[in-house]
């Protein structure tokens, strides 16, 4: 049997709430413009194009509750998101099987430094370096489908130092998690321990140090982020 020639790195493991398991992680897919108001305060047509997907890494998933501002940016702003944990996956997922691979939900960020997003849109690049930086995406502990069923409505909402900044429903999706699921497996093979960022409703904006985010969506609690 071969040896690492160095040593692996850790698997990054999420807390499950009511439980001492934790949840490793594989793949982390991000879905892009998925709430109508958010396309439009970005500058794009909500009608229903088909859904676009971007990647942050797995050690960017936090569940600390601490978010340092980071480097190499002057606009940093929040995006509250419903992640999504996958138990088993595949590939050409039907869309009336989805749901079978949920694992769980949770309260997440898809913080972004959107300065060096913008940089990156207007030369036609990707954007993983506004989107996947280290402890880019607050995660809260997940919610078993066993313990919330499956999540299709209820209030999402992000409050900066107590003032709502972003609210929304999670019925307000333009692709809903099941498609979600099936468009990302005829491109992928999905797998146990893959997390989807659902997307986020209107209202994303910057936040500095020594400020406090709190998340809130039904079915799932609240959490706070404090940004260091």
């Amino acid at each position: 049997m071969s040896e690492f020639a160095i040593a692996p790195p850790p698997v990054v493991a999420l807390p499950i709430a009511g439980s001492s398991s934790t949840f490793p992680v594989r793949r982390v897919y991000c879905i892009g413009r998925n709430y109508a108001a958010h396309a439009i305060e970005m500058g794009h047509d909500p009608d229903r194009e088909p859904p676009f997907f971007f990647q942050k890494n797995p050690n960017n998933l936090d569940p600390s509750g601490v978010f340092p501002y980071p480097e190499k940016t002057s606009d940093v702003h929040h995006e509250i998101e419903m992640a999504v944990m996958l138990h088993s996956g595949g590939i050409n997922i039907p869309l009336d099987d989805a749901l079978n691979h949920v694992y769980g939900y949770a309260l997440s960020l898809d913080m972004t430094r959107r300065d060096l997003q913008g940089e990156q849109k207007k030369m036609g690049r990707p954007w993983e370096i506004g989107k996947a930086f280290e402890r880019s995406a607050p995660v809260g502990p997940i919610h078993t489908v066993d313990a919330v069923g499956h999540l299709s409505e209820g209030t999402v909402e992000l409050l900066v130092d107590g003032e709502q900044k972003q609210v929304g429903d999670l019925n307000q999706m333009i692709w809903k998690v099941p498609e979600m699921i099936s468009y990302l497996s005829d491109y992928f093979e999905l797998a146990a321990g893959d997390v989807i960022l659902s997307g986020t409703p209107a209202g994303v904006g910057p936040v500095v140090a020594g400020q406090t985010m709190e998340l809130r969506i039904a079915g799932l609690g609240s959490m706070q982020v404090k940004c260091t």
